[in-house]
């Protein structure tokens, strides 16, 4: 069975949230930070803004590990509370959600797992972890945008990134409603889960 440790993305790990989102080295890269980002961002200041996340708490995402002694980054799970979420605040596509609960709710935005660690449990573990970590911080409910596979298929690699139904489901999220976005123009379910908070 594949040993998986899921850590806070904090400051000190920014290498390993790179090599896990940015393995090219891209100037023009996502980092995660679509939904963060305010209106007409220069798209080059992504992991410079990102860093800054990382030395606030709490962090904006996790980071899975898998071995024993010489663990190596795995995957990562972005994540942010909606009143931080700005362009989803603004979204057309996708439920903004009351503005009263946004500080109380937590939306899980991507999980990416790189090449070589898939298919070992990595996403399922960093969403278990992601839960628990939004309960222990205030969050008393969890959104999440996942498609679902056409029967038979898998999802491409280039949609997978916001997961998957059946991953959010066995993380125990209910299937709320279709969303009018896509991804691989696969459509996106707004799915939840709601938390007592620690």
């Amino acid at each position: 069975m594949t040993q998986i440790a899921v850590l806070p993305a904090t400051a000190e790990r920014f290498g390993d949230i790179a090599r896990v989102i940015n393995p090219t080295g891209r100037e023009q890269a996502c980092w995660c930070m679509h939904w963060r980002a305010p209106a007409k961002e220069d798209i080059t200041t992504r992991a410079a803004r990102l860093r800054e996340l990382t030395e606030q708490a709490p962090p904006p995402g996790m980071l899975a590990y898998v071995g024993g002694g010489d663990a190596e980054v795995a995957g990562w799970l972005g994540f942010s509370r909606r009143s931080a979420a700005r362009s989803l605040q603004r979204s057309r596509v996708l439920p903004v959600g009351e503005p009263d609960s946004w500080s109380t709710t937590w939306v899980f935005m991507c999980v990416t797992v790189r090449a070589g660690f898939r298919r070992q449990g990595v996403a399922q573990a960093l969403l278990d972890a992601g839960v628990v970590y939004a309960a222990a911080h205030g969050a008393t409910a969890l959104d999440a945008f996942p498609v679902e596979p056409e029967p038979g298929r898998r999802v491409p690699v280039s949609a997978a990134f916001v997961g998957t139904v059946g991953m959010f489901e066995r993380a125990g999220f209910d299937r709320l409603a279709p969303t009018d976005a896509t991804s691989g123009r696969l459509t996106r379910w707004h799915m939840r889960r709601e938390l007592v908070a620690a």
